[in-house]
């Protein structure tokens, strides 16, 4: 069985203060549940650490660099981040994709250095809305899908985080079919190329203007392992009822 996996990404969002919504996270029942994840940004991480102690809720980061060490100014690497206490890294959001230019090569070459440091690599896909239109989607989740997952990833080192790229940010969410028919090629696909053990182990999530409102519907849906949440998981308040639906899925 796939333990189900709730995931914050703050992006460029809080400070010292907003750690105080790890608190209400801290005491979340569901924890024994299922997996519970945030990933501040790299400044929050070693306080976030600190803050939550032994409590059930993991810290991740949102990028690392593919190098251990190096001259690169401003980078950050999958030891580093480990070093301080981080247990997972997001890769690949259509973000970076879009305005670091990061190429599913490079994304691959990120998770094989994150799973060298025993972090889990949460590797996001996902079509434009032209790309949806244009009715390839699944031949761009495919591609990003090959390029962007190093050989030798497990279920216990690799998520994958389907968020269609229309859909982040913007309150659209694609109907629960579009996300099935997603969610269940993606799954063929990695039992293909990894096996059927190894494919069915992967934890696959969805993204893209997850709500309370609508986290019980996404939650329904075939092959969604859970969420990986971005504005909604600043606050404890919103955060809380997307893990309680998880729990009860």
């Amino acid at each position: 069985m796939r333990r189900k996996l709730a995931a914050g990404n703050w992006k460029m969002n809080g400070d010292k203060v907003a750690l105080a919504e790890l608190d209400t996270l801290a005491n979340t029942p569901e924890a024994t549940e299922i997996d519970i994840l945030v990933c501040p940004p790299a400044t929050l991480i070693d306080a976030a650490v600190t803050r939550l102690g032994t409590a059930p809720v993991a810290v991740g980061a949102q990028d690392c660099h593919a190098e251990t060490t190096g001259a690169y100014t401003g980078d950050l690497s999958a030891a580093m981040l480990a070093d301080v206490g981080a247990t997972a890294v997001i890769l690949g959001h259509s973000e970076r994709r879009a305005l670091h230019h990061e190429t599913s090569e490079a994304i691959r070459e990120k998770a094989r250095a994150a799973q060298a440091q025993g972090l889990m690599a949460i590797i996001c896909l996902g079509e434009s809305e032209f790309q949806r239109e244009a009715t390839n989607t699944l031949d761009i989740i495919g591609a990003q899908l090959s390029l962007s997952v190093p050989d030798g990833s497990t279920g216990l080192n690799l998520v994958v985080a389907y968020e269609p790229v229309w859909a982040i940010g913007t309150g659209r969410v694609p109907h629960p079919d579009q996300i099935g028919e997603v969610h269940d090629f993606i799954r063929a696909r990695l039992e293909r190329r990894f096996g059927a053990g190894v494919g069915r182990s992967v934890r696959l999530l969805y993204g893209g203007s997850v709500k309370p409102a609508n986290a019980a519907d996404i939650f329904a849906v075939s092959n969604v392992d859970g969420a990986l949440v971005g504005g909604a998981s600043l606050t404890a308040g919103d955060f809380r009822p997307i893990i309680s639906a998880l729990a009860q899925a």
